[in-house]
């Protein structure tokens, strides 16, 4: 059987991935719990079909680590939060804007991936950059590193902060100012980097080195959001929460590469 099954993904990956995330976009349409607007429910179809051509099934199982993770710390004291009307709109239902907003950088570095593995426009890549496809793979799981650190340092700050400070000031703010820092939520965004690295780990795509990037890059872009979030952003009507998540996940995967690539500079 398992036979078969690999045989079948070896032959036709587009096949596999139309019929497997087809099946999971009906049962997601009728569960009574909405993780996704109908629109981003097409969107997120998408995607998990670019990422499994791609990257195939360990890509696969980083972003719907990233994706099921990320919606349950949104719950996180959803109540508290609506009440105090800090809450992500549509009760955490995420649309087309905010899986884009998540993961297009991810996309972008699966499908660098997938056009130098085919050799189409690329012949001979080792030419130009030593180790291409490694260095996207680190890209790709930095950028759900950084997305899924955000996402819970945020929430969880939001839920159970105690003291929240602006992070260009330190004084302290209300919970869900943007740019504000917290204790708890750092922490718990720092686990969240470390838990989906070594997802990235598990399945192969990035080695234990690699993890140490991951998360390290995440921090790194996670800080920078929020100086954004504390400067620019009230400032740009064109600088929206997604735009933000984009240049937040290109910070972190653009970190982690240069993070490797110095490691390795230094050490030959």
């Amino acid at each position: 059987m398992s036979s078969s099954i690999s045989s079948i993904y070896s032959v036709n990956p587009w096949l596999v991935a139309v019929v497997l995330n087809t099946i999971l976009l009906g049962v997601a349409w009728i569960a009574p719990k909405k993780l996704l607007t109908p629109a981003g429910l097409f969107h997120a179809w998408f995607l998990a079909i670019l990422i499994w051509v791609t990257l195939g099934w360990q890509g696969y199982a980083v972003v719907m680590f990233y994706f099921l993770v990320g919606s349950g710390v949104t719950r996180i004291g959803m109540a508290q939060k609506e009440a105090e009307g800090i809450a992500e709109k549509r009760s955490g239902a995420r649309g087309p804007e905010n899986v884009w907003g998540s993961a297009l950088t991810g996309a972008l570095c699966a499908l660098g991936v997938g056009i130098i593995n085919s050799g189409f426009l690329v012949p001979n890549p080792q030419l130009l950059i030593p180790n291409p496809q490694s260095l996207l793979l680190l890209a790709y799981v930095a950028s759900f590193s950084t997305k899924l650190a955000d996402t819970t340092a945020s929430e969880v700050g939001k839920a159970y902060g105690k003291s929240t400070f602006l992070i260009t000031t330190l004084q302290p703010v209300p919970r869900g100012t943007e740019g504000a820092v917290s204790l708890e939520g750092t922490l718990a965004g720092i686990v969240a980097s470390v838990a989906i690295a070594l997802v990235g780990w598990g399945v192969g795509l990035i080695d234990l080195l690699g993890v140490a990037w991951c998360v390290l890059a995440a921090f790194i872009a996670t800080n920078v959001e929020s100086v954004i979030g504390a400067t620019l952003q009230s400032k740009y009507t064109w600088l929206t929460n997604e735009v933000v998540n984009i240049l937040n996940t290109l910070i972190g995967a653009i970190a982690s590469v240069l993070l490797a690539w110095t490691w390795i500079t230094f050490i030959n």
